[in-house]
């Protein structure tokens, strides 16, 4: 049984970046925290293994249950269960790129899973007040209507995930208007950290630049090293999605740092900091190009910082050298483990 003053949370795609920052803040302010997780044949928890260890209370304030937004039902009932006072609705196919490959499977998450979720918390604010977080994207902005962008920039898409969150950016005001609903739209620029997926391009970079000074790699192939991005600390993020959801009215958010910067410029941080020049190792490879690019993004975040006093604390240099430091941590366990095996063979 829970505490009937501590608040609930319930977050969906909460073994991803966001949802494990966003899992620790919460916990840190005396949450007990939901999760949901898909079923696979792994284990994808790995974000949140250190959340369950430094726990200290037997009966761990972090819950997961199994589910997916696309099976409208199980959403229902698991808010209608868990009855929480606050939803963060992270889960998505989030990789750009791979939406192209995966359109309708996208769209069946970031679309029609974001109704599901909007849905059953519609159904829950009938008995009880409810807040819903809605994690949209600046991908919406596409090919830009006009630089910076804020939360009053036109939206277009330029990509299935990018249309999926449209979609789900207005259902969410749809239902805060139709409804009474509270729920608000987080647009969150591109933020990384040493949780980022190794599929995005940060992470890749400091993933490979790693491993080339450890020897363990020697070429790293990237596509478009011209596009043009907001890069903050996901860490800092989420606190954002927390702050929208202890004000006094819902609203819409750009949550951003205001400075772009060419994925070169994060070559020349990530290799730099290792003393390698990144045009020794780095080949361009056509087919991580997307059929249509996002060339230039970069967002005013001066509505969170009148209204949520947010702000972004770290630089993009100090982002970049922090995910080398992780990075590099493990590459050289990695070598480590690479010699000690390569020598135990030699011995037997």
């Amino acid at each position: 049984m829970h505490d009937n003053d501590r608040r609930l949370a319930l977050v969906t795609g909460i073994t991803g970046q966001d949802g494990s920052y966003l899992a620790e803040l919460l916990l840190e302010k005396g949450y007990e925290v939901h999760g949901v997780i898909r079923r696979a044949s792994t284990f994808n928890t790995e974000r949140l293994e250190h959340l369950y260890q430094d726990a200290h209370e037997p009966d761990t304030r972090l819950i997961l249950h199994y589910g997916d937004v696309t099976d409208g039902q199980r959403i229902t009932n698991l808010v209608l269960d868990v009855a929480p006072d606050e939803i963060y609705n992270l889960a998505a196919q989030s990789h750009v790129r791979v939406s192209f490959d995966e359109p309708m499977y996208t769209v069946d998450v970031a679309a029609k899973g974001t109704l599901a979720v909007l849905e059953a918390a519609r159904q829950l604010a009938k008995r009880k007040p409810v807040r819903v977080y809605q994690a949209s994207s600046s991908e919406m902005f596409g090919d830009v209507r006009e630089v910076p962008q804020t939360e009053a920039t036109p939206f277009y898409p330029r990509s299935p995930y990018a249309c999926a969150k449209v979609y789900a950016f207005h259902q969410t005001v749809n239902y805060r208007e139709a409804y009474d609903l509270f729920a608000c739209n987080g647009i969150l620029f591109n933020h990384e950290s040493p949780r980022r997926g190794e599929t995005f391009v940060t992470r890749k970079v400091t993933r490979a630049a790693t491993r080339i000074k450890e020897g363990l790699q020697e070429k790293l192939y990237l596509g478009n090293l011209d596009a043009k991005r907001d890069w903050g600390y996901a860490k800092e993020y989420v606190e954002a999605m927390w702050l929208m959801l202890q004000s006094d009215e819902p609203n819409d958010y750009v949550i951003a740092t205001n400075e772009t910067h060419t994925i070169r410029e994060f070559l020349d941080v990530a290799f730099g900091y290792l003393d390698l020049n990144w045009q020794d190792y780095v080949e361009i490879d056509p087919r991580y190009f997307r059929p249509t690019e996002v060339d230039l993004l970069i967002g005013d975040y001066s509505k969170a910082k009148d209204l949520l006093g947010w702000e972004p604390k770290t630089t993009f240099t100090e982002l970049g050298q922090l995910m080398v430091e992780a990075d590099w941590e493990l590459a050289r366990e990695e070598r480590f483990a690479k010699t000690y095996s390569q020598k135990t063979v030699e011995e037997t």
